[in-house]
């Protein structure tokens, strides 16, 4: 499904995952600061699991993001990228607002993400630092894809 949504001229934002480009996904992924070394079968696993966005030029994949849903009271939005040939004309704005309007993303009670270098991105769109950060806590293992043997 192509979204409706302001989107630079030449490029289209689409949740059809029919069309998204594993290999321009998975690359990008398994060399970024949060997933260094992510199997391209997690990688599968976790956008056949997720309510995915892709950005397109023309037929090409040049961006993407997922948001890990009930599709009643929560997101996570996720590996959020656009390709560095790319950037600097709005997509990752045009694609976060692609999400935040997709009709089964209405009236969640919470969105969360994280983000180590775009929080001025994500403020322009609504998001703010955790109004309660002591409420949340986290198993975390960052070198998981490291340890993985399949």
């Amino acid at each position: 499904m192509d979204i409706a949504i302001d989107v630079p001229a030449g490029y289209s934002i689409s949740t059809d995952a029919k069309g998204f480009d594993l290999g321009v996904i998975h690359g990008y992924l398994s060399q970024s600061y949060w997933s260094p070394g992510i199997p391209r079968s997690v990688v599968e696993r976790a956008i056949a699991n997720s309510l995915c966005f892709g950005v397109f030029s023309g037929a090409s994949q040049v961006g993407f993001a997922r948001v890990v849903t009930d599709r009643a009271t929560f997101a996570y939005l996720a590996d959020v990228f656009v390709l560095d040939a790319h950037r600097g004309k709005g997509l990752a704005r045009a694609m976060v607002r692609a999400i935040l309007a997709h009709a089964d993303l209405q009236g969640l009670r919470r969105w969360l993400l994280a983000t180590r270098d775009a929080h001025d991105l994500y403020r322009q769109l609504g998001f703010k630092e955790l109004a309660n950060p002591v409420s949340m806590m986290e198993i975390r293992d960052p070198d998981v894809y490291q340890r993985r043997t399949s």
